[in-house]
């Protein structure tokens, strides 16, 4: 008999939350109106939201390097233009030759021709 009683207990409450669920539903999406509901079980969650939280702006990362300094290679005495330089190592002249392992052996300008 206690199950009987229990069903119709059962029943009764949906068929109240059918009647609800259509109200609510019809002003879905409007503002200002009043609703009612039924809570069945204990509630979990915050009763509010949290404040969003904004992330700082992006700082943009620069990579600062020194300079870099290159050397051009060139006979030990390069500021005196009346001379040419040979290596003897790779018997050819400046500049055809940028290094000489031998070291650079001055020689008076010749013109073409002449031994």
């Amino acid at each position: 008999m206690n199950a009987i009683k229990s069903l119709k207990w059962l029943a009764a409450l949906m068929l109240l939350a059918a009647a609800g669920m259509g109200s609510a539903w019809a002003d879905h999406g409007y503002y200002g109106h009043t609703r009612f509901g039924v809570v069945v079980g204990v509630p979990f969650g915050p009763w509010y939201y949290p404040p969003p939280y904004y992330y700082p702006p992006y700082q943009p990362v620069v990579i600062e390097r020194p300079p870099v300094y290159v050397e051009q290679p060139g006979p030990p005495q390069a500021a005196q233009a009346g001379y040419w330089y040979y290596c003897v190592a790779a018997k050819a002249y400046y500049p055809y030759v940028n290094e000489c392992p031998g070291g650079w052996q001055r020689v008076a300008p010749q013109p073409p021709g002449q031994p």
